[in-house]
């Protein structure tokens, strides 16, 4: 979140541009206001529970209230004939900056970082903006939920040597009005940057990159005096914490220590985003340390310590495969067997996007690291109800269980393939509207008008 000013610019600008979108679906069939729907005759991926044939999903009041074959439909219920067509649970994108970045070359749309380096007590709840144009396009291709992550402006491959305590990222549904409406879980997570040791080179040169140190010796000092800073600000919390927990009256309080002290003891989870292999040690050493329930973020060289973050149950969120190997000596398919590799090892993976605009390309993610060694219900479970367990909201989210929220998608195929169509989205429960700005521009230009082949001295009549 950037400076109080440049958020009311953003709004301002954004309102200014007439970015605005629909709530709900305009489909015939559908009425806004209704309650209860029944999908019929669909292939239903549960995800929890296996494949249903020719099945339907009954949903009242933004719950799934049953799943099965042969059900009886409510006579209140508005029915989607869903014959010959799946039903799965809704994606969602582990890690991304929805509606915190709206266009990355102007500054005033963009409000995904904070000025320092250490803000724990700051929240992307308070910065996400609803009407966001990205939102309805990652929406359109079975985005239901995501969570909203704060950053220090590292980005997915881990810039910047120092480390820093980002914020609180917060867990929402990919439709409502206001972020009140959209919001899950507005505090779901503390995310960290874990500091890197960087030396001078060019992209497959140093430790990481250009922009460091002069010498390996200097790169480590730095590291070390950022690690350390990253101790004290966790000790601090931790005394601050004992202080108020003893009824001291004798200290201030302080927002700061205050919300960094909710992730002491196995309390809210924090995401350390680390992708060389001595910044993912460090960071586990890290976690064990202070106690924390720590989930890995990026985690590029995740396959060396794979057997350690098996061990310690630490999940990982995967970024994007579509990418190029970061180093000189990595193999060509390096980013595409990561996930596989950690997978076979026992570790729980997530796949997210890193972004915004790319948000939309999460299935796709997800789909190259099949032909790559990652089973397909297991890459399927890693964007629906590995990330839900993750974030710790696997009890309303992820599959289609009586009892969860109605976060569902109805498509004419599998949703990992890119020629797969998005039929219909629910978000709690009810079907959202699929117009966006893709698919306006689309129409736009297949509509455009064939102008007449211009006339030449050949082809005039003598």
């Amino acid at each position: 979140m950037t400076a109080r000013g440049l958020h009311i610019g953003a709004l301002s600008l954004l309102a200014a541009f007439g970015i605005a979108r629909g709530a709900i679906a305009q489909e015939d069939e559908l009425t806004p206001l209704q309650d209860t729907y029944a999908i019929v005759g669909a292939t239903i991926h549960t995800l929890s529970d296996g494949v249903i044939e020719n099945g339907t999903v009954l949903i009242r009041g933004g719950r799934i209230i049953e799943v099965g074959p042969r059900l009886d439909v409510p006579s209140d219920a508005a029915v989607i004939d869903a014959t010959g067509k799946h039903v799965y649970p809704g994606m969602i994108d582990a890690f991304s900056r929805l509606g915190l970045t709206e266009i990355g070359a102007v500054a005033a749309t963009n409000d995904q970082n904070e000025l320092g380096n250490f803000t724990p007590h700051l929240n992307a709840h308070t910065a996400i903006h609803p009407a966001s144009e990205h939102i309805p396009v990652a929406r359109a291709n079975g985005i239901t939920h995501t969570l909203a992550a704060p950053g220090s402006g590292g980005g997915f491959r881990g810039g910047g040597g120092a480390g820093s305590i980002d914020g609180q990222a917060t867990l929402i549904h990919l439709d409502g009005w206001t972020v009140e409406e959209m919001q899950i879980e507005p505090s779901a997570a503390m995310v960290v940057n874990w500091p890197t040791i960087r030396t001078g080179g060019g992209r497959f040169g140093g430790f990481g990159g250009g922009g460091g140190a002069s010498s390996f010796t200097e790169a480590k000092k730095v590291y070390d005096e950022s690690v350390a800073e990253l101790d004290d600000w966790l000790m601090a919390a931790r005394h601050y914490r004992q202080a108020v927990d003893a009824g001291s009256t004798r200290i201030d309080r302080d927002l700061q220590l205050e919300h960094l002290s909710r992730v002491l003891d196995g309390g809210l989870p924090v995401i350390i985003v680390a992708n060389q292999k001595r910044s993912i040690e460090g960071a586990i050493e890290f976690a064990d340390r202070h106690g924390l329930r720590m989930v890995l973020a990026g985690g590029r060289d995740a396959r060396e310590v794979k057997e350690t973050l098996a061990e310690r149950e630490i999940p990982v969120i995967l970024g994007p495969v579509q990418t190029l190997p970061d180093q000189q000596d990595d193999p060509y398919d390096e980013p595409n067997t990561l996930a596989g590799d950690l997978y076979s090892a026992g570790v729980q993976i997530a796949f997210a996007t890193f972004n915004s605009s790319n948000s939309r390309l999460l299935p796709y993610e997800a789909a190259n690291t099949v032909s790559f060694g990652l089973p397909r219900e297991a890459a399927l479970e890693a964007v629906t109800l590995n990330p839900a367990r993750i974030l710790g909201v696997g009890d309303r989210l992820g599959s289609i269980e009586v009892g969860k929220v109605g976060n569902l998608i109805v498509t004419d195929g599998d949703p990992l393939e890119i020629q797969t169509e998005i039929e219909h989205v629910f978000i709690k429960g009810v079907p959202v509207d699929l117009d966006n700005k893709h698919r306006r521009l689309w129409e736009k230009y297949r509509a455009r008008p064939q102008k007449a082949k211009p006339v030449t001295v050949s082809d005039a009549t003598p």
